[in-house]
């Protein structure tokens, strides 16, 4: 890891620390830790990591922010800074400058889809878009008579309908009704609707990686305190086993996560290679998630279930982030389809090389 990436994360994991910790968040019935945490994140340049500098951004490489991003999983902080610099990152593909404050990007889902008018003016409907309901501008992919363009929109002009994800985290309904943008590109070549779910899969990925992670740790440090029968729980070999899977379960989804992360930092554009990384990783992290969470709910026994206990802010995190930007299921299929129509043999010399 290059010394940039060690100072992009550092700088991350100390304001994490000093302003996110799981617990006191957890007691925080108000939420009054997010204008803080946010505030500080801002003025560290975080939120807009992706954006070149000419653009109001920081300018930090793809890889910084993808290791950001495994880092602010680590915490399973609540606020919108993976769709910030989603966001962020969509608009700098047109050569649009990222506005302040807090944004998302529409669609969030690949069967969604926003549409380009003839006048300029854009109408469609996204469902479970995170943080939606606190953005205050939307970065927006749209389909035209011309082809794909980028626009940045006003939040308040569009119709949102406030959800939940099983995280208790903004996953809503945003509807554009002829609303006109703030302002509108022609998004480059390359950059499409597809891409746009690849990068977000990716972050997810990372995200619940980083979650996963701290399961981890939670479980080890309780299973040590955990005492039972006149022994800690870590001796038994049954919540060793579990252990161990929680760790395997932990150690593929970030050995995926990372290689997709690194495949997207280090290629040209969004190939076959980055294609097949991307979507594996988004299927083996979420496949992760589920198993992981069980596991770690399982060692701590009904504890972990109690909303008074920081692991479910990780495991019901993890579940949420399977769903944003294309599930499992949807990547599965998307990936058999394009090995049934690349083939094996043509596909395996791109993972081989990795």
């Amino acid at each position: 890891m290059a010394e940039s990436d060690n100072i992009v994360v550092e700088t991350a994991e100390k304001i994490f620390a000093d302003l996110a910790d799981p617990q006191t968040i957890n007691n925080d019935r108000k939420d009054s830790w997010q204008a803080p945490l946010w505030r500080a994140l801002s003025e560290a340049g975080l939120p807009l990591s992706w954006v070149p500098d000419d653009l109001g951004g920081s300018g930090a490489s793809l890889a910084d922010g993808f290791a950001l991003l495994n880092a602010a999983g680590r915490f399973a902080v609540a606020v919108p800074l993976a769709e910030t610099m989603l966001a962020g990152w969509l608009l700098a593909q047109a050569r649009i400058a990222s506005p302040e404050g807090e944004m998302t990007v529409l669609p969030a889902s690949p069967k969604d889809r926003i549409s380009l008018d003839a006048d300029g003016a854009l109408s469609g409907r996204a469902r479970g878009v995170p943080f939606a309901k606190t953005a205050k501008h939307f970065a927006v992919l749209a389909h035209g008579r011309n082809g794909v363009s980028i626009a940045l929109v006003d939040a308040a002009k569009a119709r949102i309908e406030a959800g939940l994800n099983v995280g208790y985290d903004h996953s809503d309904t945003v509807t554009l009704d002829k609303v006109q943008p703030i302002i509108i590109k022609p998004a480059p070549k390359g950059c499409d609707q597809t891409t746009l779910m690849l990068m977000g899969g990716v972050a997810r990925s990372l995200q619940i990686a980083g979650a996963l992670e701290s399961m981890l740790d939670i479980s080890v440090r309780y299973s040590n305190e955990r005492v039972a029968f006149e022994k800690k729980i870590s001796k038994f070999q049954a919540v060793q086993h579990n252990l161990a899977r929680l760790a395997g379960e932990s150690a593929a989804a970030l050995a995926a996560a990372t290689s997709a992360a690194d495949a997207i930092a280090n290629a040209r554009s969004f190939n076959d290679e980055v294609y097949l990384e991307a979507a594996s990783a988004k299927i083996r992290c979420a496949e992760a998630a589920e198993k992981g969470g069980g596991i770690a709910h399982q060692v701590h026994g009904a504890i972990g279930f109690t909303m008074e206990h920081i692991l479910h802010r990780y495991s019901l995190r993890a579940l949420a982030w399977r769903d944003d930007f294309g599930s499992e299921s949807h990547w599965a299929v998307e990936l058999g389809k394009l090995v049934a129509n690349r083939g094996a043999d043509e596909l395996w010399p791109l993972v081989a090389s990795r």
